[in-house]
């Protein structure tokens, strides 16, 4: 079902936790279903924002070109599919660390709903009013690390213990991922993709 896990992540995790690790299905619709659609909020909201509400930055208001914005959107939107993609792996991949091991598709949607505050965040881009989005940001920050903190020994099937410090792990990763992310960005943008002023 589509993005059958955005409610119970929100309302009652530890039993969508639990839901998670039972369910049977392939990585492919897993990803299909949930990640691809999650992903594009953000980057449609912050396309809509950018370009037709505009930012308003003490005295200034400006808003992007069409032309300028797209290529941006596309690479954000890929971006976010990427750093689900490289954290349902890391997840996979470690668990044999911490002795467990799971299938992959169970991984997607871990990775998935433990990124679904972030992605949801993204409304706040359609009226870019910067101390909101850091706002929002923030406490989507905060609940998905809470997310990944309960997630990981329920889904992976750990003990607290284990739990703690896989989760760890997976934190550092997703760390080193966005900060992999920002040079991407500042190298694109040295490139001549930064945003055009309309």
């Amino acid at each position: 079902m589509i993005l059958s896990h955005v409610k119970g992540t929100f309302f009652h995790p530890t039993e969508e936790w639990a839901e998670i690790r039972n369910e049977h299905i392939s990585a492919m619709k897993c990803f299909l279903e949930n990640a691809l659609i999650l992903a594009a909020i953000p980057a449609v909201c912050a396309y809509i924002g950018a370009t037709l509400v505009g930012w308003d930055i003490g005295e200034r208001s400006f808003k992007f070109t069409v032309e300028s914005t797209i290529p941006l959107i596309l690479c954000f939107y890929l971006a976010s599919l990427a750093a689900v993609a490289i954290l349902a792996k890391s997840i996979q991949w470690m668990a044999a660390t911490y002795g467990t091991k799971q299938e992959l598709s169970i991984c997607i949607s871990l990775a998935t709903s433990i990124a679904t505050p972030l992605f949801l965040c993204g409304i706040f881009a359609l009226a870019p009013v910067p101390w909101l989005i850091f706002l929002s940001g923030l406490c989507a920050i905060s609940y998905s690390v809470y997310l990944l903190y309960t997630g990981i020994p329920i889904v992976m099937d750990v003990n607290q213990e284990k739990g703690f410090l896989f989760s760890s792990a997976v934190l550092t990763i997703a760390l080193v991922t966005v900060v992999g992310i920002l040079v991407a960005t500042v190298s694109l943008w040295s490139l001549g993709l930064a945003p055009v002023h309309a």
